[in-house]
């Protein structure tokens, strides 16, 4: 997806849409990011353009410029707002390898309720508020299961790129057409359940439990690495 204008320092409080556009709204950053989300989860990010979005808020494109220096600058809102809603009702109990499975399934869940969003979303640093605030609620709860400063950021470092890189990888078989999907979980039967014993006897020997490949990964990977961050915690989970 081409970025459509050349970045600049910041967006002016003044060149900000204060009338209605054609079709009776008046533009915010939070009406522009809702219905680019719209858009790309419909068309697919690679359709997106500032002209199709300019056409669906009933606005010239350049009144996206008013909110967003460029179309990058409004990508990584995106990015920002899925990881908002991934924090949306997150409450810690205390009990921190609970808690940061919680908010590991979140930002997972986040991400493939938008598959077309997560392919480039879990790839980005957003640097901005919802970014900011989940990051400081995942290293404070490991600073709480007694980490130090170095540990806690690389426990977390794991554990966000655990989850949102099954998030990727999901997204993108959420995208596959319907008949390469089931093609692929076919595979797990027909093409690797049949295979003989004196030529892949491992194979064979699992081979009642190979359609488990069909699925994700992503909560037994993120259950492996809490157990494993539970054994080295100076503070045992509560």
């Amino acid at each position: 997806m081409p970025t459509e204008r050349a970045p600049t320092d910041r967006v002016p409080a003044e060149r900000k849409r204060r009338r209605p556009t054609s079709s009776g709204v008046v533009l915010s950053a939070d009406l522009i990011v809702d219905t680019a989300c719209r858009l790309i989860d419909a068309h697919g990010a690679q359709a997106f353009t500032v002209r199709k979005l300019g056409a669906a808020l009933g606005a010239d494109p350049s009144a996206v410029y008013r909110y967003f220096r460029n179309t990058e600058d409004l990508l990584l809102a995106l990015a920002d707002r899925l990881i908002g809603e991934s924090m949306t009702g997150f409450t810690a109990t205390g009990d921190w390898v609970a808690d940061l499975r919680d908010f590991g399934l979140r930002a997972y869940r986040s991400a493939l309720r938008h598959p077309q969003i997560a392919v480039f979303s879990t790839l980005r640093v957003t640097g901005r508020p919802h970014e900011q605030r989940a990051v400081d609620t995942g290293i404070g709860l490991l600073l709480q299961a007694g980490f130090d400063e170095a540990s806690a950021v690389r426990h977390y470092h794991a554990l966000v790129d655990t989850v949102l890189g099954h998030a990727a990888l999901d997204a993108g078989v959420l995208l596959l057409a319907p008949a390469q999907r089931a093609a692929d979980e076919r595979a797990w039967h027909a093409a690797y359940g049949t295979l003989p014993a004196d030529e892949v006897p491992s194979l064979h020997r699992v081979r009642d439990h190979l359609p488990l490949m069909a699925g994700s990964a992503v909560e037994p990977a993120l259950d492996l690495l809490l157990k494993a961050l539970r054994h080295e915690a100076p503070n045992s989970a509560s």
